[in-house]
């Protein structure tokens, strides 16, 4: 066939696949006209990828150009959305076929597929708001930035369905993000029962298939829908978009973790933009950079105090210090209050959660004698003992082994298993209290057993005892819970990172917020090596002014974010010697350059040794932004960046 006749249509499109690493859409031709925004089937090498047409191309080009091999049925992709395709690749440098890959599916049915049913319901009245509530959606303005600050339990989530039942009323869609999967469940109950099939949830646990039928769903619909799931539902092909919130805004889940690492709560604010529609960040415990930029851009930063369930509800906290045994005279773990606590608590038939920030039953598998420890082969991390399989594994590699019956090293029988995780616990509670129904939840849980999967007998109180991490510390509303007990209030504070005093105090906070909703009496237990912590004292007293203005100097003391922009670069090498040359070299380069930049290290990464690589990282910081992509631009091959990271590590 001929390419250059007449009749040929000739088009830029971006194409969706990771293996491309140009920077620029690809020239291609078609036997009909197309739009921009065209979605169709291209061949790239020896595959074939889906694609999105940006740009017309009237001149015939001069080189060789290959034919498109089909169109998908569906119609052009919404303008904003290709204006965010470019916007990324000038904000968070990566390939572009894996900038495109963010926005468009992996692939999609070349056969017409029937959309799913989107009911024209009426819209069903809404529980009264509070005065608290009121307030904040009379201060959201109709575009732009807005930090809505609510304490846990004031109903962020009431302010959240009325902005979206009024977009909805003018026609518009909006998309509401949820940290994890985990909690999608209990917000889709809440805005299904208001806006019935309109709901369209979509998160990676899916199927390919569904998702693609979703996503082919939200792209032909004409009428208002809401979407909600994680970050990556921000990329959804909505048309008519009038609304954006980002629930529990501070979580670090809202940064993707591999390339083009974006923080979603820029990319969301681009996108809002673009739509000039308003952009809602709802947190008890707000980002300190997000809340530092609103102060200065003097956008609304809207606080909620007052609980939204009425109820004269009495909340106890009380401190219990780990260094004093006494307290500890039936577990070491569980102090004797703790306990007396569970107790009192099943006796009335409430629930009852214990939080622990870390997983598996012993962090460290080691010898009494001469001080071996187990670690990773591949990675050099402890190795974490989990009791029900009897392995060893590295949470790093997911290496697993049997731990040893003597020591390697001394042959020594005294193998003990040092520190505690949730399993231990769990196995613990049981012994204590064989008649409660016993349930861990952390991210160690199978498909079947996680949270959300069991979130309607959580809260409808089948479980007595929860036991987890992070994954029950987040936005859960559990009626039935009456007490709270955290059994190592101080472990994420010894993470050596920038960030560690505000992510503990966004998890303390978060944790002690999952009682006093107003459903209740309840308690809290909370031991702590450290009882009179200047930290501790500000999540006790929700004192988040002082803590914010306390954690602003330190950054500045140090120039941290937001004092800074800051970029972080990797590399790994089969030697340590390697990477150290590496990193050393480059390092020089850097510091020789004439790049308004401060570099620190290079020093080895906090977990070096990782798939039989060491890997070592430099730290680069600038006053503006645009000094950190020309270093991208500028990298060596085989170095990885992360601009914007939210911790070091």
């Amino acid at each position: 066939m001929n390419l250059y006749n007449a009749t040929m249509h000739y088009v830029e499109i971006a194409v969706a696949d990771s293996s491309y690493h140009g920077n620029e859409a690809l020239t291609y031709a078609s036997e009909q006209p197309l739009q921009i925004g065209s979605l169709a089937f291209v061949p790239l090498r020896n595959k074939e990828v889906l694609g999105v047409v940006t740009a017309i191309t009237l001149p015939k080009p001069s080189f060789t150009v290959k034919l498109i091999l089909s169109l998908p049925d569906a119609p052009p992709l919404p303008p904003e959305l290709l204006q965010l395709i470019n916007w990324l690749r000038n904000y968070y440098p990566a390939p572009f076929g894996t900038i495109v890959q963010q926005i468009l599916p992996r692939s999609l049915p070349k056969r017409a597929v029937k959309p799913l049913p989107i009911h024209d319901e009426k819209i069903q009245t809404l529980p009264q708001l509070t005065e608290d509530q009121q307030a904040a959606i009379t201060a959201i303005e109709p575009k732009g930035l807005h930090i809505l600050h609510g304490d846990t339990g004031t109903g962020k989530t009431r302010v959240y369905l009325e902005l979206t039942q009024k977009a909805v009323k003018q026609g518009s869609s909006a998309i509401i993000l949820t940290p994890e999967i985990g909690l999608t469940s209990q917000l889709a109950q809440d805005f299904q029962k208001i806006f019935g099939k309109r709901v369209i949830v979509i998160h990676s646990q899916l199927s390919e298939s569904v998702r693609q039928k979703l996503w082919l769903t939200i792209l032909k619909e004409t009428d208002p829908v809401i979407i909600i799931g994680p970050r990556s539902a921000l990329f959804s092909p909505v048309r008519n978009l009038g609304l954006i919130v980002i629930d529990e805004s501070h979580e670090t889940a809202y940064k993707q973790d591999q390339s083009p690492f974006y923080n979603t709560t820029y990319v969301a604010s681009a996108l809002a933009s673009f739509h000039q529609i308003p952009l809602v960040l709802g947190s008890a415990t707000p980002s300190v950079t997000d809340y530092f930029i609103a102060e200065n851009k003097h956008r609304p930063i809207i606080r909620m105090t007052k609980t939204a369930t009425q109820g004269d509800h009495e909340k106890r906290l009380s401190i219990v210090d780990l260094r004093n045994y006494d307290k500890f005279s039936k577990k070491s773990h569980l102090s004797d209050e703790l306990i007396a606590e569970v107790t009192a608590t099943l006796v009335k038939k409430e629930q009852v959660l214990l939080f622990l920030n870390r997983r598996g039953t012993a962090r460290v598998v080691l010898c009494e004698n001469c001080g071996w420890q187990a670690v990773c082969p591949h990675c050099d991390l402890p190795l974490v003992y989990h009791n029900d399989s009897h392995t060893m594994r590295c949470h790093s590699c997911d290496y697993q082994g049997r731990p040893p019956i003597a020591c390697p090293e001394c042959t020594h029988a005294d193998i003990v298993f040092k520190s505690i995780g949730t399993k231990a616990i769990a196995d613990e509670v049981s012994k204590l209290f064989p008649e409660a129904r016993v349930q861990r939840f952390d991210t160690d849980n199978k498909k079947a057993e996680r949270i959300e999967q069991h979130y309607d007998s959580v809260r409808d109180g089948d479980i007595d005892i929860l036991i987890g991490t992070q994954t029950l510390a987040k936005g859960l509303d559990l009626p039935k819970l009456g007490l709270v007990g955290i059994l190592i209030a101080d472990t994420s504070l010894f993470v050596p990172d920038f960030s560690s005093q505000e992510r503990t105090f966004q998890l303390l906070s978060q944790v002690i917020g999952r009682v006093g909703r107003g459903h209740r009496d309840s308690a809290i237990v909370l031991q702590t090596y450290n009882p009179q912590s200047p930290l501790l004292q500000a999540v006790v007293h929700k004192d988040w002014d002082s803590f914010y203005r306390t954690e602003l100097k330190e950054r500045e003391r140090f120039t941290f974010p937001p004092y800074c922009f800051m970029l972080k670069l990797w590399c790994r090498r089969a030697t340590q010697k390697g990477a150290q040359q590496a990193a050393e070299k480059l390092a020089k380069t850097l510091k020789n350059s004439s790049l308004r930049i401060a570099v620190e290290g290079p020093a080895p990464s906090f977990h070096e040794k990782q798939n039989d690589k060491f890997q070592w990282q430099l730290i680069i910081k600038a006053k503006h932004r645009n000094e950190l992509l020309k270093v991208i631009a500028a990298l060596p091959a085989n170095w990885q960046h992360d601009i914007d990271p939210m911790n070091l590590l």
